[in-house]
């Protein structure tokens, strides 16, 4: 079972790093490895990172899944999300349509779980399926 409170927690302090002067709408976000390292869950954090031109930017979701990608892992269990303007943490933050897609190049959507978060305590969980339900990945090219 997966200890949502905790990526929850971890989504929220990546948030502290995010560089959004543009959008003024912070993002962190918190990946959970398909297995463990000495005895511990694999976590990968990552934050939003705005630029001037727009479109090198980069969500908080997609940093998380590259630091753990170029890390070497490959399987995932589960990533929480935690946003919201300036320092305040609004409404469920939800991955776009390209984070989306990444996550369908590397996790099943049948059991990959999406932690949309406003709190430890206020949380929805989807399955990766119910976001992108006519996704395609590598296992169905």
């Amino acid at each position: 079972m997966t200890d949502y409170r905790n990526l929850i927690k971890e989504a929220i302090r990546a948030r502290e790093n995010a560089y959004a002067p543009y959008s003024g709408f912070y993002v962190g976000a918190a990946l959970l490895a398909a297995y463990e390292q000495d005895g511990k869950p694999l976590i990968f954090t990552g934050c939003n990172i705005e630029n001037a031109a727009f479109t090198p930017t980069n969500c908080a979701e997609r940093t998380a899944f590259f630091k753990g990608i170029s890390e070497g892992v490959r399987a995932f269990r589960a990533i929480a999300i935690a946003g919201g303007r300036q320092g305040a943490l609004s409404d469920y933050t939800m991955p776009c349509g390209v984070c989306r897609q990444v996550m369908m190049e590397f996790c099943n959507p049948e059991t990959f779980e999406v932690i949309a978060a406003v709190s430890e305590d206020d949380y929805r969980v989807f399955k990766l399926k119910e976001l992108l339900p006519e996704g395609f990945g590598p296992d169905n090219l």
